[in-house]
C-alpha cells in the first residue's frame, strides 16, 4: 500500500476517486460545495433522492460526475456536525475503507478538510488513517492450504491537504505511522501463529532476524544461562514444558551507548494451560496470545528502528510455556527469584508475574531511565476495563500520566488503577517473602503490586493488555495493540530528550 501527499482544494485535482463528506442533514462540507458548484447542482439533485442521509456507516459511489476530472466519488456520512469528533473520524474512516474495499478502485484521493476536528490537525489524521488502512487489508492465511481470494485491490491513498506549511509535519506523520503499522503486523502474526509454531525458540529466532535486519544487537539466553543469574521463579514455570525457556534481549541505540536507555519487558508465555492449576477448556486455545507482551515490544522495536528514533531502547522478553506434567510446579512451592525474594506459589496459572519478575531484576544492568512491562496478566482486568481500555499502574505518576497522554493520542487507550501500599498486605505469605496471588479481589492492582517489588531502582510502569491484546468470536485474532500507544510514547521520550 502506498501512500502520498498533495496540497490543494478539489476543484485543482484530478484522479480515479475522490472521497468527500456529507453530514446529516445533507449539509455539505467544502469539497461537496465545489462538486456542487461544478456539476451545476448535480450533486444537489443525486441529495435530494435520499440516496445518502449523511449519517455514519453510510456511503455512495458515484460513477462519472459531469464536471468533475474524477471517474468516481464517494460520498462519506460523517453524521452530525456539531457531533463530529475523534470517535468518529474512526468509525467514518473504517467505513471509507469498507466502502472502498468493496470497489474496484485502484487508488483514491482523501480530502482532509472534510473531516474537521477542533482538537486534532491533518497530522494526526493522516497517521490514524495509514495505520487503519493497513490493518483493513491486513490477513492471516499463511498457515492454510488454499488463501482466500478476497484481496482489496485497493493499492494507494493520496491525502490532499490546504496548506504548504502543514506539509513537513505530516510527511513526518504518514511515515511513522507506517512504521506503527509495520510494528502492528509483526505483533499480530506473532500472536496469530499456532503455538506449535510460535514457541519460544520461535520468538528467539524472530528475534535475531529483527536484529540482522535492522542491525540490532540480540543476545539470547538458555536455560542453563538463567539458572546461573539465579532466575528461580521465571525457571519455575518452564519447569513442566519440554519447550525450553528463554531469555531474549534486544537493543536500539538511536543515541550514544552512555545513555540511559528505556527498557521494553515482554510478558512471552507462548502457550498457557494454567500449568497444574489447570485452565477450563473452552477458549484455551486463545492462550496462544499468551505472548501478546512480548510480541508488542517486538512490533515496538522493529517500528522504532524502522523510524530511526533517537533514543536508546532495550526490549527483554522472558519466554515459556507453561504446562502440566509430572515435573511441574505445584501450589504450594517456594523458589527463589532472581532478586533473591521467595515467592510462595499458590496458584500455577499466576505465571506470568513469575516471568516479568525475573526480567524485571535483570533489567537494573541497564541502569534504565525507564522500565515498562506489558502483560497479558490478569483475567480481572478484562473484568474492570473490558476489551477497550488497557490497564495501567506505575510507581511514578508523571510517567502514568504521559503513557495516558500517549494512548490518547495514538486511540490507544489505557486507565490508570492504584497502586497503594495497601493491597500489598494481600500479598502476605506464611512459609515466603511474597505470595504469588492475593486473592479474589483487586486481582489486577495485586498483580502489579507483586511486580513493583521488583521495581524500587528506577521508575516503572505496567500495562495489563488482557483485555486489549487480541479479540475473541468471529473476529478471532491479535489486535496488534499497545504497539501504537507505546511508539507513540516513545516518540514523545525522543522529542523531550533532544
Amino acid at each position: 500500500m502506498d501512500f502520498g501527499i498533495k496540497i490543494g482544494t478539489l476543484e485543482k485535482q484530478r484522479g480515479a476517486c475522490a472521497v468527500v463528506g456529507i453530514f446529516e442533514s445533507r449539509k455539505m462540507t467544502e469539497s461537496v460545495k465545489i462538486l456542487e458548484k461544478t456539476t451545476q447542482g448535480h450533486i444537489k439533485s443525486i441529495l435530494a433522492s435520499g440516496d445518502i442521509n449523511g449519517k455514519v456507516n453510510t456511503s455512495l459511489l458515484l460513477h462519472n460526475v459531469p464536471g468533475t476530472q474524477f471517474k468516481r466519488i464517494l460520498l462519506i456520512g460523517l453524521g452530525k456536525e456539531q457531533e463530529f469528533n475523534e470517535k468518529t473520524f474512526l468509525a467514518v474512516i473504517n467505513s471509507t475503507l469498507n466502502a472502498l474495499h468493496k470497489t474496484a478502485v485502484t487508488d483514491v484521493m482523501l480530502f482532509l478538510s472534510d473531516f474537521p476536528i477542533k482538537a486534532r490537525t491533518n497530522d494526526w489524521k493522516i497517521s490514524q488513517t495509514v495505520i487503519a488502512t493497513i490493518s483493513s487489508i491486513y490477513r492471516f492465511d499463511q498457515l492454510k492450504s488454499k488463501p482466500e481470494n478476497n484481496q482489496s485491490k485497493l493499492r494507494k491513498i493520496l491525502f490532499c491537504i490546504d496548506t504548504q506549511a502543514e506539509l513537513i509535519a505530516c510527511e513526518q506523520a504518514m511515515q511513522q505511522s507506517l512504521a506503527i503499522a509495520h510494528g502492528m503486523n509483526l505483533t499480530k502474526d506473532l500472536g496469530n501463529l499456532a503455538p506449535n509454531i510460535c514457541t519460544p525458540t520461535y520468538l528467539a529466532t524472530q528475534a535475531k532476524d529483527l536484529a540482522k535486519t535492522y542491525k540490532l544487537k540480540a543476545s539470547i539466553l538458555d536455560e542453563k544461562d538463567m539458572e546461573k543469574l539465579g532466575m528461580g521463579s521465571l525457571l519455575s514455570v518452564a519447569r513442566g514444558s519440554e519447550q525450553p525457556a528463554k531469555l531474549i534481549v534486544l537493543e536500539y541505540y538511536g543515541l550514544g551507548k552512555k545513555e540511559h536507555p528505556i527498557v521494553l519487558v515482554g510478558k512471552g508465555v507462548t502457550f498457557d494451560t494454567g500449568g497444574i492449576s489447570l485452565k477450563p477448556a473452552a477458549e484455551m486455545d486463545e492462550m496462544k496470545f499468551d505472548m501478546s507482551g512480548a510480541g508488542s515490544v517486538l512490533g515496538t522495536i522493529l517500528a522504532v528502528a524502522e523510524m530511526k528514533l533517537p533514543i536508546n531502547l532495550v526490549v527483554i522478553i522472558p519466554a515459556t510455556e507453561n504446562m502440566p506434567s509430572g515435573n511441574a510446579t505445584k501450589p504450594g512451592d517456594v523458589v527463589t527469584s532472581m532478586s533473591g525474594q521467595t515467592i510462595e506459589i499458590l496458584n500455577t496459572d499466576a505465571e506470568g508475574r513469575l516471568i516479568l519478575c525475573d526480567a524485571l531484576t535483570y533489567a537494573e544492568r541497564y541502569n534504565p531511565k525507564i522500565v515498562i512491562d506489558i502483560a497479558t496478566l490478569t483475567g480481572a482486568c478484562v473484568i474492570a476495563l473490558g476489551n477497550l481500555t488497557t490497564g495501567l499502574m506505575s510507581n511514578d505518576d508523571k510517567l502514568a500520566q504521559e503513557l495516558l497522554d500517549a494512548g490518547e493520542q495514538a486511540a490507544d487507550r489505557a486507565w490508570q488503577l492504584p497502586l497503594w501500599d495497601e493491597y500489598q498486605d494481600l500479598l502476605k505469605s506464611n512459609f515466603a517473602d511474597i505470595a504469588n496471588i492475593g486473592g479474589r479481589t483487586a486481582g489486577t492492582i495485586t498483580a502489579a503490586c507483586f511486580l513493583s517489588r521488583f521495581t524500587k531502582k528506577y521508575r516503572w510502569a505496567h500495562l495489563d493488555i488482557a483485555g486489549t491484546a487480541w479479540k475473541s468470536g468471529k473476529d478471532k485474532g491479535a489486535s496488534g495493540r499497545p504497539v501504537p500507544l507505546l511508539t507513540q510514547f516513545l516518540i514523545a521520550q525522543s522529542k523531550a530528550s533532544n
